[in-house]
């Protein structure tokens, strides 16, 4: 597909640093547009031939006046219960100083604890609560009362069953207590244990692990790849190897707390570039080349980009076609965090190298977590040979952790074998392509969402009743859902028709009669 001229592309809405007549940008949003939904149009300088689309909904103006006016309202609340606080008018239940330390320095700063005790206390039943089953399609929940307004919690005993899970990293439902992965694991553990109780560089280092580190490296197509134990550790401990004084970290606005941990603990200089911004991302490039260092002038040692591949509370897709043009062409490095995307993303469920069809090798380094689409725990981190070897050795997350846990790793390696179509059967290939549809038809059957397949956008509707007090959310967007829904729900996915069929009961409509997102997932193809 041509570019488009000038003129035409100043007549469509535009986002990313191209400018929009219509209103001002913020995060890649245009303000003030007609209708509800947006679609991005970007064009970068030919750094592709087709244009990256991208369908967003719009904050209503007057849902969004309403936040922050509610908002206003708590805080204003707040400082009026603090006062009566001081004065002895209501009960003090959180942490302060105490009176005969208050001349050494402070362990609570009361500003900070402001939100928790004034505004997250008044709605804190609705987070942390216990579960007492398998993080499936349906949970049970341990029952709950508060006396004193949520500062403490007596659990009654009593189990609420069959709560619909709309809040777990369970994607595509591989954390379950029957099945094969499970018999895999329970075989692992009745012969190497529960634990390794060691590091991997003392007695810690099993043939599993090994065998994971081969499979993660095949599945990725790198050259080789280490295993961790926790998936934020491969973030916060890996980039200070990699990174440090006299380097540069380009980090794109709302990457992960564990990018923005390991980028402060390297020692490095960071600059942070607008969400997805590619000339935002390139003028801090040419900055970088020409400027050098600050004061010395001399050349920075490394340039490190650093981005997710899908950004997990925004629902959106990083644009890795136009990061590894200008990686390539500023000759910097790239650490892609595909924590969201690995496993549930692609044509073969290998991430958004995956869905864009890139090499890759034009990625050096590639991270992901085995916490979400594996069903199990840890992190890995696959590339070239000699960047690996390098790990083994300055990582403090390889050096001084203890290993993973030998029946996590063979949940982890039957997972993966089942994604590949390596596991005799052929329930994995196509699963991140299939797993879309499952909840779209799993949520159209209970009446929250209508599916509107010609305007390409999806509207969550409020209920009241029994049937929406059993369905269980977490705030957050799921990246596995075409568009991102304005309601920012965490979603889980409904992975085989019999789990949808449990879920929708009465309320199930024919597969056939349902639209589907297919046409959403090809519509976003780029080609390079």
């Amino acid at each position: 597909m041509e570019r488009p001229g000038r003129a035409a592309l100043g007549a469509q809405p535009r986002a990313n640093g191209c400018g929009a007549a219509h209103g001002a940008l913020r995060n890649g949003f245009v303000r003030g547009l007609p209708g509800t939904q947006i679609n991005h149009v970007v064009h970068n300088g030919g750094l592709y031939k087709r244009p990256f689309n991208e369908a967003f909904e719009e904050t209503p103006m007057l849902v969004a006046v309403l936040t922050y006016v509610g908002y206003g309202v708590l805080t204003l609340f707040g400082y009026l219960r603090d006062f009566m606080r001081q004065w002895k008018i209501e009960k003090c239940q959180n942490a302060i100083e105490r009176e005969e330390q208050k001349d050494f320095v402070p362990l609570y700063q009361d500003f900070e604890n402001f939100y928790t005790r004034n505004l997250y206390m008044r709605i804190r039943d609705s987070w942390n609560r216990p579960i007492c089953s398998v993080p499936g399609a349906k949970v049970d929940m341990m029952e709950r009362v508060s006396h004193d307004y949520n500062w403490t919690f007596t659990y009654t005993g009593r189990v609420i069953k069959g709560i619909i899970n709309m809040g777990s990293y369970n994607y595509l439902g591989f954390a379950q207590n029957n099945g094969t992965c499970q018999q895999a694991a329970a075989k692992v553990l009745s012969q190497y244990g529960a634990g390794v109780c060691s590091s991997r560089q003392e007695m810690g280092n099993l043939d599993k692990h090994e065998e994971l580190e081969k499979l993660v490296a095949r599945f990725l197509g790198v050259e080789s790849a280490m295993a961790y134990g926790m998936g934020f550790a491969t973030n916060s401990m890996n980039i200070p190897a990699l990174v440090g004084k006299g380097c540069l970290i380009l980090s794109d606005e709302l990457n992960h707390a564990s990018l923005v941990l390991g980028a402060r603990l390297s020692g490095a200089t960071i600059r942070i570039f607008k969400h997805n911004n590619m000339q935002s991302l390139e003028k801090l490039l040419k900055d970088a080349i020409v400027h050098g260092q600050p004061r010395t002038r001399r050349p920075w040692k490394k340039i490190l980009i650093l981005v997710e591949g899908i950004y997990s509370m925004e629902g959106s897709i990083v644009r890795l076609p136009e990061v590894i043009a200008l990686k390539k062409k500023y000759k910097s490095y790239l650490y892609l965090d595909e924590a969201h995307s690995i496993g549930a993303l692609g044509p073969n469920g290998r991430g958004v190298v995956d869905y864009f069809g890139l090499n890759p090798e034009d990625v050096d380094v590639m991270m992901g977590t085995f916490t979400k689409s594996f069903g199990a725990a840890g992190g890995y981190i696959g590339g070239k040979k000699e960047l690996i070897d390098y790990l083994r050795t300055y990582s403090h997350s390889a050096v001084y952790a203890t290993s993973l846990s030998p029946p996590v790793v063979e949940q982890i390696i039957t997972s993966m074998k089942c994604i590949m179509g390596e596991d005799g059967t052929t329930f994995g290939p196509g699963i991140a392509e299939t797993v879309v549809d499952f909840i779209c038809r799993a949520l159209i059957s209970l009446g929250y969402l209508e599916n509107i397949a010609a305007q390409e956008k999806q509207v969550y509707k409020s209920h009241s009743g029994d049937e929406a007090s059993r369905v269980w959310a977490f705030s957050g967007t799921k990246p596995t859902l075409p568009p991102r829904c304005s309601s920012r729900r965490d979603l889980f996915m409904v992975r085989t028709a019999s789990l949808y069929d449990e879920v929708c009961g009465a309320n199930r409509l024919p597969w056939s009669s349902l639209n589907t997102a297919r046409s959403y997932r090809q519509n976003r193809k780029v080609q390079i």
